[in-house]
């Protein structure tokens, strides 16, 4: 073998491909899987996905789908795409972040403790209603070395005496504002979003001005305020809203700090943007990516340096996606979602831990949590990279994308007064109501998956059980859950083992050998499980003979055919019948009619089961005429 010649490169050896032969190769795709007959870009459509915000993805993405190449820059320059800072991460890694929502304040010093001892390199501490209170933060601080560990305070309306504590406890341990880092967390925006109160708006503004002007006179280091982004991600908003209300609290901070004197660049200097990091790991980067391209163009417009236009973030997991069933996958989705916030460029990175959503953590859980972080920095050194997705066409158009959708949105709310006035008129909250509506319909039809919930359930799991975390504040914006409507039937399924110390029960009327139902048996059973109802598939096949006297001995109050058509066609109308016959409440047949719709419904069918009905809707139906509470 002989060393390859520099002027006949590797590639040369092989044809040019282009997008014309690419399509061909999907058409014959397309039509071997049966799908409609598409062609040229037609089948390539067939193949695009539709995001919230009106953006596709496509199959496919060249040189040609991305934008500018000038338009990410280069990191720790404007527009800062690329990495707020010139290193990016690479020198010491991200923030690793931990959150203690604990109420006593000496259980919380010692989890506080733990923690730092244990990787972690700053605390997000909720203190006031919701957290510590804010006379024993001394105490959930005990031992904590304050010019080492960075501290974020979350205290929600009671932002000004916690702040107020912070610098007092500074005082008593000698340690010098100068030499301390965070954020006091001072969030008006955030407390009118979470609470829907107004009254003290002006009030908070004013005192959070204030705080601003403390910590740039004497805490050069540590951040008056957060744009927390959570509470419209929380509502059910989509990236894009995020992402624009982000930037309509951040324009109206602007506007308080530089009117209470604050120069433009030292009003940027005192913002912490925090957004949410979801388990769609491109959507993720692209949005951390797209909010400090957004966020320079606002600090430019604002006459900012180009050095203080970089945007300070923190991305937190998503409380959206977790789930209250099989909490075990939560370490699966947080840890995607905290590989994608770093690959994003995020400052600062809290993975929550994956029993949060059922009360407080333990021990086991925060150490998982602050482990998965370990990893990703330590193990897999994926903070040894700027921007690790720049480059990539799909990430940079999807950024792109991301942007123009975010800043239209962050027009509309700045034409209807800004930020306060949005959230005031109800804008803001029938925004982002319409989007988790269109998000609940295609939960509820199973388009969106949640692994656990409403795919592969496991009705026999023991529960797992925390203490009771204390309650979030309400009021205002909703917080949403993408399992809370399997959780609504989940629980009258729970309530009614409880009662009768059995779950409710479908029998599943195989038709045929194994060969032939296993499929649609096995689709029926994972679906009625997603609503606590157990299938009963005993025995394997029944026919019209043997359909009524398997169904009584089941104990069952529904049942659900399950067969190829063909045997459907032959065989499913006199089976209908016969478990009707035998008291069956309801008869399900597991695939779509097609044209034989009447003639099954004639013979006792009551719905249809299939990829893509609306799951929610059959199992609520099916609890009502077995008479689950």
């Amino acid at each position: 073998m002989t060393a390859q010649s520099p002027e006949l490169p590797l590639a040369a050896a092989f044809p040019d491909a282009d997008r014309e032969q690419w399509q061909r190769l999907v058409e014959g795709v397309l039509r071997k899987s049966g799908a409609a007959e598409a062609t040229g870009a037609a089948a390539e459509d067939a193949l695009t996905t539709a995001l919230e915000d009106g953006i596709r993805v496509r199959p496919l993405y060249t040189a040609e789908d991305a934008p500018d190449a000038d338009a990410a820059g280069r990191p720790g320059f404007p527009p800062f795409v690329r990495a707020g800072r010139a290193t990016g991460s690479t020198v010491a890694g991200w923030d690793v972040r931990q959150r203690h929502t604990d109420t006593d304040a000496r259980r919380a010093n010692e989890a506080v403790l733990a923690d730092l001892e244990n990787g972690v390199t700053s605390l997000w501490l909720a203190v006031g209603d919701g957290g510590v209170p804010v006379t024993e933060l001394a105490t959930a601080l005990d031992g904590v070395y304050l010019d080492l560990a960075a501290v974020a305070l979350d205290a929600g309306a009671d932002f000004a005496a916690a702040a107020d504590a912070w610098f007092r406890l500074c005082d008593d341990k000698g340690v010098a504002l100068s030499e301390t880092a965070g954020t006091l967390g001072a969030d008006p925006l955030g407390v009118l979003a979470r609470t829907g109160r107004a009254d003290d708006l002006a009030g908070h503004l004013e005192a959070a001005a204030g705080l601003a002007r403390r910590c740039a006179d004497e805490a050069a280091r540590t951040r008056a305020l957060a744009v927390d982004a959570l509470p419209y991600h929380e509502a059910g908003g989509s990236t894009a809203e995020e992402l624009g209300c982000s930037l309509a609290t951040g324009v109206a901070y602007l506007r308080e700090l530089t009117a209470a004197g604050l120069g433009v660049d030292a009003a940027c200097a005192q913002l912490e943007f925090r957004y949410a990091a979801t388990a769609d790991q491109f959507l993720t980067i692209a949005k951390l990516r797209a909010a400090r391209r957004l966020w320079s163009r606002v600090a430019e417009v604002c006459g900012a340096s180009p050095a203080a236009r970089a945007q300070r973030q923190h991305a937190v997991t998503s409380t959206v996606m977790t789930t209250r069933r099989d909490p075990w996958v939560n370490m699966l989705r947080t840890t995607v979602a905290g590989l994608s916030a770093g690959v994003g460029g995020a400052d600062a990175v809290t993975v929550l831990p994956f029993d949060a959503a059922l009360g407080l953590p333990d021990a086991f859980a925060r150490r998982i949590a602050r482990n998965t972080q370990s990893i990703l920095l330590e193990e897999s050194h994926l903070s040894k990279v700027i921007d690790p997705a720049g480059g990539s066409w799909y990430v940079e158009r999807l950024t792109d994308e991301l942007a123009r959708a975010a800043w239209g949105w962050f027009q509309e709310i700045e034409t209807a007064g800004g930020q306060a006035a949005a959230l005031g008129s109800g804008m803001v909250g029938e925004r982002l109501a319409s989007t988790w509506r269109k998000r609940s319909e295609a939960l509820a039809h199973r388009r969106e998956p949640v692994t656990g919930v409403s795919e592969f359930p496991f009705l026999a799991e023991a529960p797992v059980e925390r203490e009771p975390a204390p309650a979030p504040a309400g009021g205002g914006l909703p917080r949403v859950r993408r399992d809370e409507a399997y959780e609504a039937l989940r629980a009258r399924s729970d309530a009614h083992l409880a009662a009768t110390g059995s779950r409710p029960k479908a029998f599943l009327a195989a038709l045929g050998p194994a060969a032939v139902h296993t499929a649609r048996a096995t689709f029926a059973s994972n679906l009625l499980q997603a609503g606590g109802v157990e299938p009963v598939h005993d025995p394997v096949s029944v026919d019209a003979e043997s359909a009524a006297e398997a169904f009584t001995a089941s104990g069952a109050g529904i049942a659900c055919l399950c067969s190829s058509d063909a045997l459907y066609a032959e065989q499913a109308a006199e089976v209908a019948a016969a478990l009707k016959a035998a008291g069956a409440r309801q008869v399900l047949l597991a695939g779509k009619p097609g044209e034989r719709r009447e003639a099954y419904e004639r013979a006792g069918v009551d719905a249809f089961v299939f990829a893509g009905c609306d799951a929610v809707g059959v199992l609520s139906s099916a609890l009502d005429v077995m008479e689950v509470a």
